[in-house]
């Protein structure tokens, strides 16, 4: 049996606004959102070409509980873009405009090629070869 992760999952306030980073800088595919009429749970599915898909989704009642990155649980998600010149290149592009680069592009201890950025909402994003 082959198992393989379906999608990964992030509550947001602003849920087009999160679609849209996505879907600009990362090209992202957005299917219709969902919408529960009763609960206000809305969502969106994102799909990449790799076949990933992130969920992004937002309902009332979400609170803030921001902490260091050494907490426990989720901390950040890794976009592999292909090679070194499309990390620079986009990390660049999220620079000029106006997101957070929190470090790189550089290659790590370990020899990956990354950077990383705070996304929308702080969610931490790294974008790697």
């Amino acid at each position: 049996m082959c198992m393989k992760i379906d999608h990964l999952a992030v509550y947001v306030h602003d849920l087009d606004g999160a679609r849209d980073f996505f879907v600009r800088y990362f090209e992202a595919k957005s299917n219709e959102m969902y919408h529960n009429t009763k609960t206000g749970f809305r969502s969106y599915f994102l799909s990449f070409d790799s076949g990933c898909r992130l969920e992004i989704m937002t309902r009332p009642g979400l609170v803030e509980e921001r902490t260091s990155d050494l907490r426990y649980g989720y901390i950040h998600f890794a976009v592999s873009v292909g090679s070194k010149e499309r990390v620079d290149a986009l990390t660049e592009r999220l620079r000029n405009d106006g997101y957070e680069v929190l470090s790189g592009p550089r290659t790590t201890g370990d020899g990956c090629y990354e950077s990383w950025v705070t996304g929308p909402e702080n969610n931490l994003v790294e974008i790697t070869v």
